[in-house]
């Protein structure tokens, strides 16, 4: 359950790339994609959306606590073709995330299937009995005592996999208020975790697209 929704209100839509086609955004940390069962979580970057373009069709989610690129599609043909390049791992998305302590080694791979924690949802847990392969690549870009950056890159896309795996290596991300420890929660006002590049194939040109946006933190 959310508690005390507040999504930023400034910008209220930031478009980064819009056609006949495809509509490519930057969503803000705190702001659902999609509207939440109860009203009071109706506000999401979907709803904001669609007041603008009614026929505006969500393709894939980040968490509300993740910023970052987000596609939506224009029209049905569109959603079908982008839902299929989801589907079958033709995009390449690449996220910065903050974590806490310092990871000793340069690069490296996280490997392990997930599962809902089903009475503690929506978390989720390595199960290696029932879980869904899950991989995650990661490379260290800066680090010190405190905190480490590093550039994760998805090659499936389970719910909370960035953070679980983060926190299988012993280093959950910062702000992370589902895994991360009290004092990471504290530190930091959001969740440290940027979706901040975006390769995919235009639905109708076919042409390969590249989106990338700023890091915040």
């Amino acid at each position: 359950m959310l508690i005390e929704y507040k999504p930023p209100t400034q910008p209220y839509l930031d478009v980064v790339y819009q056609d006949d086609d495809i509509l490519v955004l930057n969503k803000p940390s705190g702001l659902l994609t999609v509207p939440g069962k109860a009203p009071e979580h109706k506000d999401s970057l979907d709803y904001r959306v669609r007041l603008v373009w009614p026929l505006a069709r969500i393709v894939h989610r980040l968490d509300m606590a993740t910023s970052g690129l987000v596609i939506m599609a224009m029209h049905a043909q569109s959603q079908r073709d982008l839902n299929k390049q989801f589907e079958l791992r033709q995009t390449q998305k690449r996220y910065f995330a903050l974590l806490e302590g310092e990871v000793p080694v340069d690069s490296g791979a996280v490997d392990l299937p997930l599962l809902c924690d089903w009475p503690n949802r929506p978390k989720q847990m390595v199960h290696f009995g029932s879980g869904k392969p899950s991989l995650t690549y990661f490379k260290v870009l800066e680090r010190n005592e405190q905190q480490t950056k590093v550039e994760l890159v998805p090659i499936t896309g389970r719910s909370h996999q960035l953070r679980v795996h983060m926190l299988w290596l012993g280093y959950p991300i910062l702000g992370d208020k589902f895994y991360g420890t009290e004092q990471g929660k504290r530190s930091v006002a959001r969740l440290q975790l940027h979706a901040g590049s975006l390769k995919f194939r235009h639905p109708t040109s076919g042409a390969e697209l590249y989106f990338e946006v700023e890091c915040p933190f």
